[in-house]
């Protein structure tokens, strides 16, 4: 992840100005004092942490299952179901739920049988496939009538909730927002009852708003492409190389029921960790929790994905010729996050990209004057399995991505053969603190922190434990790392050439 200095700065200052006003409350055994951890008859386990400096709290929701787990032919479906939380329940989002609900089977019927004629590869009757779509969209017209558009939106923000949202990436789906304080109890009724009565309303309209942002983001990027790409090239078995968004034919394909089923196998309760954090009293929450959150069905957790990823032998490469800026991106093969280097390859992202102290600015930014920015960076796409350290650089005018390689490569071989010196070290070991500060500095960053290290290591306290991970990293292991991972045969290579005499976005024309 790349920060600049502007960003570094304030951090510093952080360690100086903050602590001393938070106290103790950055004291390990302050915070296990202060948190409560409750795991419910049905799986779910839920944080508490009462802080009471400002009446509101917030939370996160989050749910063990990205686009990783996308099924084969359906890529997308994970973050299409983030679309659907959003739109209601049975009884919110609708004027008539029986009438709707006959309404929405009838729309998966005439789907179901538009789709298995519009796929025959032997035998389709274009004729009818034309009926069969009419007939859909007449479905879908009939089932709108009875939606009442953006409800759940409008009753979190008509009683206070701000920062409403969520994501979806490789590894996790998550759910956020703020509410005053006292809105406790409505914000236990809706967070849980969107997971125990989700409607897939209004699913292809929305299916149609993904797609148009997969053109947006993806197929209109250079950049969108080459990521796409480089990222199947870097994995071939792993799910990492299926895009988040979903791939064009898949979105086309894939249908309310679909992601139904996705729902039941990945949101259940033992797959979902919640944190909520401001001004609550535990005694008062873990209750609500139980009798909302309580209601969600038990169902046996999802298993892990278990295939491999096969040894790279051999550089991969992907380049493409584009009337566009130059790009250059490369990365290698590293552990997951529960590997015992994990806070060293943190160590080196710190000194090759944070800020203009870096390695890397200082060597293709600020000395040679070839990029216009680099960085170098773990964690890519995701880190719950083997994924990526990657590096990337974009050339300033009149620079090739042929010259960002063999700097990023000069700098890569100096952490290799020579040993980082005492003050850099120690920089990197102030900022892990430093970030940690700012990640604790307010009630949603908390709320995400608690519940993602709940989620991952089965225990919040091990974000505190990255820290003091970080802080035995030696220069011997930087070192050692880097020869162990850095290698020409587990590496694939993405690069985006400027086709010669295409408009260069930078001025001028390439030559």
């Amino acid at each position: 992840m790349k920060i600049s200095l502007r960003k570094i700065l304030p951090a510093l200052l952080l360690l100086l100005i903050v602590i001393p006003a938070l106290g103790q409350e950055l004291d390990l055994a302050s915070f296990e004092k202060r948190i409560t951890v409750k795991k419910l008859d049905n799986g779910l386990t839920l944080l508490v942490m009462q802080r009471p400096e400002a009446p509101v709290f917030s939370f996160y929701t989050i749910v063990d299952a990205g686009s990783a787990q996308d099924p084969l032919g359906a890529t997308g479906l994970a973050h299409m179901f983030e679309h659907m939380a959003f739109k209601g329940t049975t009884g919110i989002g609708t004027t008539d739920w029986p009438a709707e609900k006959a309404a929405l089977e009838k729309v998966e019927e005439t789907y179901a049988a538009y789709r298995a004629e519009r796929y025959k590869t032997v035998g389709r009757d274009e004729n009818k496939v034309k009926q069969l779509e009419q007939a859909w969209k007449q479905a879908i017209a009939q089932a709108q009538q009875y939606v009442i558009p953006n409800q759940f939106d409008e009753i979190l923000e008509s009683n206070g909730g701000r920062g409403v949202n969520a994501f979806t990436n490789w590894d996790e789906t998550a759910y956020h927002y703020s509410l005053p304080a006292n809105r406790v109890q409505l914000w236990a009724y809706l967070e849980s009852e969107r997971f125990l009565h989700p409607v897939m309303r209004e699913f292809y309209r929305e299916r149609d708003v993904v797609i148009e942002e997969r053109r947006m983001r993806t197929d209109s990027q250079p950049i969108g492409r080459l990521v796409e790409q480089f990222l199947g090239g870097s994995f071939s078995t792993y799910p990492y190389h299926r895009p988040t968004i979903g791939y064009f034919s898949d979105l086309t394909y894939f249908s309310a029921s679909d992601a139904k089923t996705f729902f039941d196998q990945y949101y259940v309760p033992s797959n979902m960790v919640v944190a909520i954090v401001g001004d609550v009293k535990p005694a008062e929450v873990v209750p609500l929790a139980e009798k909302y959150f309580g209601r969600l069905p038990t169902r046996p957790k999802p298993g892990p994905v278990h295939t491999s990823e096969p040894p790279q032998n051999s550089e991969r490469q992907v380049v493409l010729h584009e009337t566009a800026q130059p790009f250059y991106l490369e990365g290698y093969h590293r552990p997951d996050y529960r590997d015992p280097d994990d806070a060293v390859y943190d160590a080196i992202t710190d000194l090759m990209s944070n800020g203009r102290t870096s390695r890397l600015f200082r060597a293709l930014v600020r000395d040679q004057k070839i990029a216009a920015e680099a960085e170098g960076f773990s964690g890519f796409p995701g880190t719950k399995y083997e994924h990526l350290f990657a590096f990337d650089a974009v050339p300033l005018p009149g620079r090739t991505p042929e010259e960002m390689r063999k700097a990023i490569h000069q700098e890569i071989e100096r952490l290799k053969t020579t040993d980082v010196s005492d003050e850099e070290l120690k920089m990197v070991k102030t900022r892990a603190k430093a970030n940690l500060i700012r990640g604790l500095a307010n009630n949603p960053g908390l709320a995400f922190q608690l519940a993602i290290y709940q989620l991952r290591y089965g225990d919040w306290r091990e974000l505190f434990g990255s820290v003091e991970r970080i802080d035995k990293v030696s220069k011997e292991d930087i070192r050692r790392v880097a020869n162990k991972t850095f290698l020409p045969t587990n590496r694939t290579v993405g690069i985006i050439e400027t086709i010669p005499g295409s408009p260069n976005p930078q001025g001028g024309k390439e030559q």
